[in-house]
């Protein structure tokens, strides 16, 4: 570039500027294009009354005060004369940066941002508004100091007069045990004493820095937990939020917070009502979530109406259970399944239409662009599942010709049911002596195992883990899992394992008797096992077996082990559904080397 070359600030002042012509009243350029913007009820308003709103761009105030004695007179004069609430945004600096007018009730600000600003530093704007009653700040001026993180909302009082009142006022605070999200005050007038707004801010933002989690890059993310109780039994709901608990922790999500509310029925929108969704919106806030959790199933419609409320990652049971297998899944065929019941699952929430796109097209019925990219995401996930279902297919026949193989040798098979960590794999390991991965999480084994197992007696039988059930298990879930619950339909015998310490054991043997149910398994003889026998007193214990009937073990402690096996053994070989040694064309097998297999000492 040509001329003169600077050396500097100093240097500089001394070349001339061209200075623009001064605005009016002394404003910028960016003020002076929102002289006419009055925001909010402006229909039915006099030229004289929207006159004297614009003026009010022309007023400053001080920026250690909460509003000055002018600038109140100024809105509730105008707020007397037009019998509806004025108000004005402020900048920390004092200036009108937006005049609002509503009606007589409640004042709609315009649109400033994005509602969930930052979770440190407030938004650097005041709300200061008139009330025709000098009735105190409402709910929704306090839901918009929070949700838009305003600096300050004030309601200042109108007199019968015009002449201004009282003052009401709050501010935000940082989390405490209080669970308060913001602090009001009230000054009788707006000519006493008033707070030194600068330093206040100064300090909450300070002390909101504090209080705010450090958040390091790829972090687990924080989640609110929420259930809905629409039956009455507030016990069974507060134990399925405990259990939906263990599944964020599960698929690692650390839980701030869990919320339950007690509805005659769920709302059709929201799921929650609008109070509890907003208080919801505030804890999240207070608490830095970023993640909300639903303990029930939501429709397409819920989901997506939660988020836009929120502006938050909103998840139900179905797709956090779905999260937790993907990041189990280790062998191909967990991977396949898991995958089928994630896009059985997004398939009918490709509903929405992307808003970016238009509907450009020519003639009646044509289709835009919106709907092609929709229609080809759709036809893609359809292609995918039935790719999916093919391969699934294949490999449940690769496990038919295993079964056959086994079917063929005669050996009795044993499977190992029951809740999600009620130790399945625990007690697979007590049995056979193997090293089965062993986690106290929810599905910790996806993929079905199976060993030898020699009873006591020294007969011989397949035993097999699989995969844990649990409550509202997702129906896309269990048909994509089909190939491997097949191997339940070839055992001899069901070993329903039961977390006897779980204060919620019973409605988790109900769950999985209705999932076995539902696989056509109910004539299947099956044998209730009680582990975690050691954490329970011996008369609890006792009432128990009284009762309900079955074996008592401890599989960590390999307590009860005996006792099982001689059950087992009775089952299957002394009423002769199975045979004492495997057999082909009815010539007895030679038995299997005793390396690798479980060798117990007899019952005695």
């Amino acid at each position: 570039m040509g001329g003169r070359p600077s050396t500097g600030w100093a240097e500089a002042l001394q070349y001339p500027v061209k200075v623009p012509p001064r605005l009016p009243w002394g404003g910028c350029q960016r003020r002076q294009t929102r002289l006419n913007d009055i925001a909010g009820n402006t229909l039915g308003l006099k030229p004289s009354e929207l006159q004297r709103l614009r003026n009010t761009y022309r007023r400053r105030v001080s920026a250690h005060e909460i509003v000055s004695a002018e600038l109140a007179r100024h809105l509730t004069e105008i707020s007397r004369d037009t019998h509806r609430q004025v108000g004005v945004l402020l900048n920390r600096k004092g200036e009108v940066e937006q005049v609002v007018v509503g009606d007589a009730q409640k004042l709609e600000l315009p649109d400033i941002g994005r509602a969930r600003a930052g979770q440190v530093r407030l938004r650097g704007l005041r709300l200061v508004h008139t009330h025709l009653k000098s009735e105190p700040l409402t709910r929704d001026d306090l839901t918009d100091l929070a949700l838009l993180r305003l600096d300050l909302v004030a309601a200042v009082g109108v007199l019968e007069d015009g002449l201004p009142g009282v003052l009401h006022w709050a501010h935000l605070v940082p989390a405490n045990g209080d669970g308060s999200y913001w602090q009001t005050d009230t000054l009788p007038d707006v000519h006493g004493e008033q707070p030194d707004l600068a330093s206040t801010l100064t300090a909450l933002e300070d002390e909101l820095a504090r209080g705010a989690p450090v958040r390091a890059v790829g972090g687990r993310e924080r989640a609110i937990l929420v259930a809905v109780c629409v039956d009455g039994d507030r016990s069974a709901a507060e134990a399925s939020l405990r259990e939906l608990g263990e599944l964020a922790r599960t698929a690692g999500v650390e839980v701030l917070d869990s919320i339950l509310q007690v509805r005659r029925q769920p709302d059709p929108r929201y799921l929650v009502g609008k109070g509890k969704l907003q208080e919801l919106v505030l804890r999240s806030m207070q608490l830095v979530a970023d993640v909300i959790v639903l303990d029930r199933d939501l429709s397409p419609s819920q989901s997506r109406h939660i988020a836009e409320e929120t502006s938050l990652k909103v998840l139900d049971r179905t797709q956090l259970i779905l999260d937790i297998f993907a990041q189990r899944a280790q062998s191909a065929d967990g991977k396949l399944q898991v995958e089928l019941a994630q896009l059985k699952y997004l398939l009918p929430r490709l509903s929405q239409r992307d808003d970016s796109l238009s509907r450009l097209a020519g003639g009646i019925g044509g289709r835009g662009p919106g709907e092609t990219k929709l229609e080809i995401d759709r036809r893609r996930v359809r292609d995918r599942i039935a790719h999916l279902d093919r391969r699934i297919s294949h490999l449940s026949n690769e496990r038919q010709v295993r079964r056959g193989r086994r079917q063929r040798r005669e050996l009795p098979v044993i499977s190992i049911v029951g809740y999600t960590n009620a130790g399945k794999s625990t007690l697979l390991n007590a049995l056979t002596n193997s090293s089965v991965l062993v986690e106290d999480k929810l599905f910790a084994t996806l993929d079905p195992t199976s060993r030898r197992l020699r009873f006591p007696e020294e007969r011989e039988v397949i035993i097999t883990d699989t995969v844990g059930f649990i409550r509202d298990l997702p129906k896309d879930l269990l048909a994509a899992f089909r190939a491997t619950l097949e191997e339940l339909d070839e055992a001899d015998l069901l070993l329903h394992v039961v977390d006897a310490a779980d204060p919620a054991r019973d409605a988790q043997v109900a769950a999985v008797e209705r999932i076995l149910e539902s696989l056509q398994l109910q004539d299947t003889p099956r044998l209730l096992v009680w582990n975690k026998a050691d954490r329970l007193a011996a008369e609890d214990l006792a009432l128990l077996l009284r009762s309900r009937g079955g074996v008592a073990v401890s599989a960590l402690q390999r307590q009860g082990l005996d006792a099982l096996l001689l059950k087992a053994d009775r089952t299957l070989f002394a009423e002769g559904s199975a045979h004492p040694l495997g057999t082909v064309h009815g010539e007895p097998l030679p038995r299997p080397p005793r390396a690798g297999l479980a060798r117990l000492p007899p019952v005695a």
